[in-house]
């Protein structure tokens, strides 16, 4: 790696890893796990620049994106967690919301049956988001599953505010209409 590349890798990871540790902290409780995501993130920042001809155009969307898709990964690899079993009030209202136990919430530990669930619905979910337009799908991923305001997708995207509101929501109807059948499937169970 040049020298002028090496400087710059520097500046990169002294800039973006306050903000890397604190997203990653939010979404991660074991301490140890969170600086292993976080130097994952940076390995594969390294690795993509030493061995990419193409630059990295959006570093900071780039690096939440490979934290995000790295928690994920750690989370398929958790021990495993009671069967999900939804329980009906009187009126026939769920007790219990299904997606904190589907999207992994819950820090209990993960049956084959939960992760087998959790694993159809990010599979479905990766297939719903491909079918969207980039926009929309980077919109959806920054804010909902990267967690990032509206306000911070805005300064690194240089999109309107309202643009990436508006963008969200088509995703979201999309994302609806096109899971809806899984949810149904899930909840009768």
């Amino acid at each position: 790696m040049a020298k002028a590349n090496k400087d710059n890798l520097e500046k990169l990871i002294v800039e973006y890893q306050p903000q890397l540790k604190s997203f990653i902290r939010k979404r991660i409780n074991n301490k140890e796990d969170v600086e292993d995501v976080l130097q994952d993130v940076f390995y594969q920042l390294v690795k993509t620049i030493d061995t990419t001809m193409n630059p990295i155009e959006q570093v900071e969307a780039w690096l939440y994106r490979v934290a995000r898709n790295t928690i994920i990964n750690k989370g398929k690899k958790k021990q495993e967690e009671e069967f999900p079993v939804f329980r009906y009030d009187d009126d026939g209202f769920l007790l219990e919301d299904p997606s904190e136990i589907i999207f992994g919430s819950k820090s209990e530990q993960t049956m084959p049956e939960t992760a087998y669930l959790r694993s159809l619905v990010w599979q479905e979910l990766e297939i719903a988001l491909s079918e969207l337009p980039p926009e929309q799908r980077n919109a959806f991923e920054l804010m909902e599953m990267d967690g990032l305001p509206a306000k911070e997708v805005a300064k690194i995207t240089g999109v309107p505010v309202n643009t990436l509101l508006s963008r969200k929501h088509y995703a979201v109807i999309h994302l609806r209409k096109r899971l809806k059948e899984l949810y149904d499937d899930i909840l009768c169970y």
